[in-house]
């Protein structure tokens, strides 16, 4: 970026920087979360920028590096490159959720049958996606106000297959938005989805709905809360393990994958591993070919998640071994298979094998780039690869980072 006149306010810096990236005002003011009216007043020095939070996400979305860049002080307040990112899909979906409920319903709803195929159809193109966000992003406005309109309109066994799959679609959103939006927004998607899981009265979603607050609870560091979350959303479902319902199997086995995880990246070897082990069992319950379209649980995953938790509790050795029983390719979620290749990186990170880090690091770009740009972990790790490389591997970190966004 070059140098700005001293004497330029912090509103005319935002413009001149948007400009020069080529970003519309309506673009940066939907990543940050505000609206283009207050952009422009920011812009014209209409109004003041209010606390620092927001001078590093407009920092952040404009890829500077420093937040007095925009405000042409002397102090430095670095603006991470390595930690969240937004998605240009946030603002509308944002839009959508602030509003949805009181809006009119439409002459024609779509039926709770086929609006439950629309929705796994989504969750399909999840997990098949080299562009998830951006794809499915593109579908969740509309999913979600058929969604709202079909609970309202139908009443009785419909209306709660209709919450059935309104939960499912906020799960959705939930996983969707994980990273790239503010917390309250991503804290009204899980609660949607648990709502409407109750609203259901169905076992199955009910532990679905346990499954994605306890990754919730996780991120936001309540890690008993997270354990005890998942143990609840089994017994709900335990009482059925017997009929062998895939659906059934997938929602168990996927909470105790969930509840070694927590276990794992915090450290404690003893209870993640029990939980991983009962995920294994369940998962060679499933029907041949199986794989759930929420949670991809299968065998697959309970592979992806070992080696996880391996990393996890700091045993790259473990980690790596296991890896190299896993062909990634009969890994059917794009996601997952990106997420295997993230962790076998990170795993030859802990050992300071560089070269093989930045190999599996660009094997995970290649299967999903979204998948990797906006994790913080990710982003973390290409930072730190870049930061290290030395001789000829400076070259190929630096190029990863670029495509990545956290180039120094």
């Amino acid at each position: 970026m070059t140098e700005l006149p001293a004497e330029l306010t912090t509103g005319e810096r935002i413009r001149i920087v948007r400009e020069r990236r080529g970003m519309t005002r309506p673009v940066v003011a939907g990543l940050v979360g505000r609206s283009s009216d207050w952009l422009k007043k920011i812009e014209s020095n209409e109004r003041p920028i209010r606390g620092v939070g927001m001078l590093i996400k407009l920092a952040q979305v404009l890829h500077v590096d420093d937040v007095s860049i925009l405000t042409g002080t002397e102090i430095s307040i670095p603006a991470t490159g390595t930690g969240k990112v937004s998605h240009i899909s946030v603002p509308k979906i944002r839009s959508v959720m602030h509003s949805v409920s009181f809006q009119p319903v439409p002459g024609v709803v779509t039926p709770p049958d086929v609006l439950k195929g629309l929705v796994e159809q989504a969750w399909r193109l999840w997990h098949t996606s080299a562009h998830q966000r951006t794809e499915v992003g593109a579908l969740l406005p509309d999913l979600l106000r058929d969604a709202h309109a079909s609970v309202r309109l139908h009443e009785g066994t419909e209306k709660r297959q209709a919450y059935a799959a309104l939960a499912d679609l906020y799960r959705l959103v939930q996983r969707l938005l994980a990273h790239i939006c503010e917390p309250e927004l991503y804290w009204m998607a899980l609660d949607r989805a648990r709502d409407a899981s109750e609203n259901a009265d169905d076992p199955v979603s009910l532990a679905l709905g346990a499954w994605t607050v306890s990754i919730g609870q996780r991120a936001a560091g309540f890690v008993d809360e997270a354990v005890r979350t998942t143990e609840m959303g089994m017994d709900v479902v335990r009482p059925m393990l017997e009929s062998g319902a895939p659906e059934v199997l997938a929602a168990y086995g996927q909470l105790n994958l969930q509840a070694a995880c927590t276990h794992g990246l915090d450290g404690v070897a003893g209870p993640a591993e029990r939980f991983l082990a009962e995920a294994e069992r369940t998962a060679r319950k499933l029907p041949s070919g199986y794989w759930h379209a929420q949670s991809a649980f299968a065998m697959s995953n309970v592979d992806v998640h070992a080696v996880s938790i391996g990393v996890g509790l700091q045993r790259p050795g473990e980690a790596l071994m296991r890896a190299e029983s896993i062909d990634p390719a009969s890994i059917p979620s794009l996601e997952r298979r990106s997420r295997l290749l993230l962790d076998i990186a990170y795993g030859y990170h802990q050992r300071k094998e560089m070269a093989a880090a930045v190999h599996y690091l660009g094997e995970a770009v290649a299967v999903t780039p979204e998948a990797v740009r906006y994790v913080p972990g990710a982003r973390s790790l290409a930072a730190a690869i870049e930061r290290t490389a030395v001789g000829p591997l400076k070259a190929s970190a630096v190029a990863l980072a670029e495509s990545i966004g956290v180039a120094a």
